[in-house]
């Protein structure tokens, strides 16, 4: 087995490789198409990443992958399933892709907020839609003893 490649991306610059021996790899029986080879054959693949002890993240990093993937986390490890495929072989080939595209996005830094003021129209229609909205009420009021 291969080390897993993040291709470069926004929070990525140079990318980022996975260690080999932090992936865990579990084989077993996958349902679907298949015929009777189905019953016979271990399709089906989960692979597995302790984000918690992995070399590849520095902190900053591996904060931001855990917080964003918190739904998805055992503890701190992250397990994916592929079973779409017949073979065992492209079935790893797409659960680490799968792995690396969820850590490209978790690892993507958040877009700073920049903050704007009304444009001098928006302001006017809002307090005229308020001005309009109060004579509205005020004609349903009980008139008043003069």
């Amino acid at each position: 087995m291969d080390d897993l490649r993040v291709p470069p991306g926004p929070g990525l610059p140079r990318g980022l490789t996975v260690p080999a021996g932090e992936l865990v790899e579990q084989f077993s029986h996958a349902s679907g198409p298949g015929g009777q080879g189905v019953n016979t054959t271990d399709s089906r693949v989960q692979l597995s990443l302790d984000l918690g002890m992995t070399s590849a993240l520095d902190e900053t990093q591996r904060a931001r992958a855990l917080e964003r993937l918190a739904a998805r986390l055992a503890g701190t490890v992250l397990t994916l399933s592929a079973a779409e495929h017949r073979s065992q072989r492209r079935n790893r080939a797409a659960a680490r892709e799968r792995l690396a595209e969820l850590l490209r996005e978790a690892l993507v830094p958040p877009v700073p907020r920049r903050a704007t003021r009304p444009t001098r129209g928006s302001t006017r229609r809002r307090l005229e839609a308020k001005r309009q909205r109060s004579e509205t009420k005020r004609y349903r009021r009980r008139p008043g003893r003069d």
